[in-house]
């Protein structure tokens, strides 16, 4: 069992960040692993670990592995990853992938992906449900796109026999098990599991554990792909948002019924 879980360096929430040359910039050292990746992390540690339980693998059989594409930074993410027990870490790093899109990323991660398949086949490929600074959820989509794979998304449940990869989401009202041949891409939610308390002995393995960097040229794809040359969206100017006019304050002495009226009236909110 090999599995694969990409993984996202974002920026801390409380931070500020702004635009140069029409890209998201941030301060850094600000930034962590993408808290939704951590219940993608504990997914796949747990597929491994029960198929250890079972008997279909060895006890020292199965990989998790973890892909993040960022800049060195990304390496606190990882690093965070080896902490929750991941088997190895892998940053996809250039400079002509900064501002890449959706699309991009997925094309890289995909590539990526594909260049451990060449080594040793992979089994699944998992991801959080999205990633907080972008909140844009397409990504797994994409990936299937990308890897031609079944693609399983919003899992709430996870479960596998054999290998048929089953799982069970909640979208509104509704209640759907869906079921797919491995391999898969799979998303699972923030609900899906509780992500573990990394132990002493592993963060302080993730101190030293060695993180592999590789190129655009190791994976086999043109950073023309990605990029700000390859997305298909940009942005074309940013400001702050504008600070919140003072409320105005009404004490109901009789007549606040006439005076919520007179406020609708005046800002045509009737």
């Amino acid at each position: 069992m090999r599995i694969v879980v990409t993984a996202k360096y974002v920026p801390d929430i409380n931070t500020e960040r702004g635009f140069e040359d029409r890209r998201v910039v941030r301060n850094a050292g600000d930034g962590t692993l993408n808290e939704l990746d951590e219940n993608a992390i504990e997914a796949a540690l747990r597929l491994v670990e029960a198929e250890r339980e079972s008997g279909s693998i060895g006890p020292q059989e199965g990989e998790v592995v973890v892909i993040t594409m960022a800049g060195p930074d990304g390496d606190v993410a990882l690093r965070k990853a080896f902490q929750l027990g991941v088997d190895r870490g892998i940053r996809v790093s250039d400079d002509a992938l900064a501002g890449s899109d959706y699309f991009g990323t997925a094309a890289v991660l995909a590539a990526a992906v594909r260049k451990l398949g060449e080594e040793s086949p992979v089994d699944l490929v998992v991801t959080g449900m999205a990633a907080l600074d972008g909140l844009g959820s397409v990504i797994p989509t994409l990936l299937g796109a990308e890897l031609g794979l079944p693609t399983l998304n919003l899992a709430k449940k996870v479960e596998l026999a054999g290998r048929v990869l089953t799982i069970t989401r909640e979208l509104g009202d509704v209640t759907e098990q869906l079921s797919g041949p491995l391999p898969a891409v799979l998303s699972v939610t923030d609900t899906a599991n509780q992500p573990r308390f990394p132990g002493f002995k592993l963060i302080m393995a993730a101190r030293s554990k060695a993180i592999e960097v590789w190129s655009p040229a190791d994976i086999g794809i043109d950073p023309a792909v990605a990029g700000t040359a390859g997305a298909r969206t940009e942005t074309l100017s940013a400001a702050p948002r504008p600070e919140r006019a003072e409320p105005e304050i009404v004490t109901d002495k009789g007549e606040g019924g006439v005076a919520l009226a007179d406020f609708l009236i005046r800002n045509d909110l009737v």
